[in-house]
């Protein structure tokens, strides 16, 4: 998300009929555009100063306010529809011993390419059913938003760890910014907090970060109550999985357990300026990218164990500098083939930007470099 604040415009753009639609939602949609995609926003709710984005070129400050969205929404058509032959696919995983290790990026509601992306692997079937045995898989957050069809990305992800625990694997799932965002929505909706930089609700932050009506009308309690649960840090064969390239993780606890209960029970406690912070906190970005970047990276291996960070979040085009604006006229970036490694190559980042016409990575760990 950038810096700033929303300033009502006239402007029209791609996401005009989707806001209008989201009329019922309590927050009424006004329309600004800056570059080729629209945005929605309640006039007022977000006030006071605050810098723009380019004034924190290594990060953002501590005043730092999710209340504009942070990357592009391109229409489902825009992204490559990849097929996967089933034929091509590698053979299923042996039935003994603990099986391969497998990192998914950030999903953001593409679930065909969610789908190709796994039968790809030999991670499910033609059918979509499991079909790895004793692999292990772990999805890195951001399963909703922007996208068409988050509510079916859960949908598989919950099928599918039924389904890889039965075969003697297992399929997990970490808490994504998105995760806590579509939470917000739906506890707390226009209800005002405190955003450091002035107002702002969880409503009006989700429609700005393409939340879609559709993932609204079919979350139900059992969703509801699976994101609540997920764990926010995971420690796997010397890999330490988070969704976000930031040290705010150490802010919630000095270990891996002590983080995602902290979490846990700030969600319990549901009250909506906590979750907005743990929100806010989670939205922060490019902790690793720039110079003291590894130190950044050691500081969160030393605390919570690990020899490498996996991470999603930021997409690998905006961590490679190669994609300077989401308001610039190459909305899609630069093709991303695989994971991209920095940060004295402690820091793995898997967002291949399938929200920019990107690739949706799927990707076995250990990597080689």
């Amino acid at each position: 998300m950038v810096e700033g604040s929303m300033t009502q415009g006239a402007g029209q753009g791609p996401e005009v009929e989707q806001a209008a639609a989201l009329r019922d939602f309590r927050v009424p949609a006004y329309v600004h555009e800056t570059g080729p995609y629209a945005q929605s926003t309640p006039p007022g709710e977000v006030t006071g100063p605050v810098a723009p984005p380019e004034a924190y070129p290594h990060g953002y400050s501590d005043a730092y306010t999710p209340t504009e969205r942070d990357l592009p929404v391109i229409n489902p058509g825009d992204t490559p529809q990849v097929t996967a032959d089933p034929a091509t696919a590698p053979a299923a995983h042996p039935a003994e011993g603990p099986g391969p290790l497998f990192v998914v990026g950030d999903v953001h509601g593409y679930l065909d390419q969610l789908v190709a992306a796994l039968q790809e692997k030999g991670l499910i079937d033609a059918q979509g059913q499991w079909s790895a045995g004793t692999a292990r898989l772990w999805f890195l957050g951001d399963f909703t938003d922007r996208g068409p069809d988050g509510i079916g990305v859960i949908d598989l992800v919950m099928r599918l760890s039924a389904e890889a625990a039965a075969a003697g694997g297992y399929c997990k799932a970490l808490m994504g910014n998105h995760e806590l965002l579509l939470l917000g929505a739906k506890r707390f909706g226009d209800t005002p907090v405190n955003s450091g930089a002035g107002t702002a609700t969880f409503q009006a932050a989700w429609l700005l970060n393409g939340g879609q009506k559709t993932d609204m009308d079919r979350l139900q309690d059992h969703h509801l109550q699976w994101m609540a649960r997920l764990d926010a840090v995971e420690e796997v064969d010397g890999h330490l999985l988070v969704h976000s390239d930031t040290t705010a993780y150490l802010d919630y606890g000095d270990s891996i357990e002590a983080v995602n209960d902290t979490i846990r029970e700030t969600l319990t406690r549901n009250d909506a300026d906590e979750v907005w912070d743990l929100f806010r906190k989670f939205t922060k970005r490019f902790s690793f990218r720039d110079e003291g970047g590894a130190d950044a990276v050691r500081s969160l291996l030393e605390t919570y164990g690990g020899r490498r960070i996996v991470h999603g979040h930021s997409p690998i085009p905006y961590l490679l500098g190669e994609v300077g604006s989401e308001d610039g006229d190459d909305a899609t970036g630069p093709v991303v083939e695989g994971p991209h490694v920095y940060a004295d190559g402690l820091a793995i980042a898997m967002d291949g930007g399938v929200t920019m016409a990107g690739k949706l990575l799927v990707q076995q760990l250990p990597l080689d470099h």
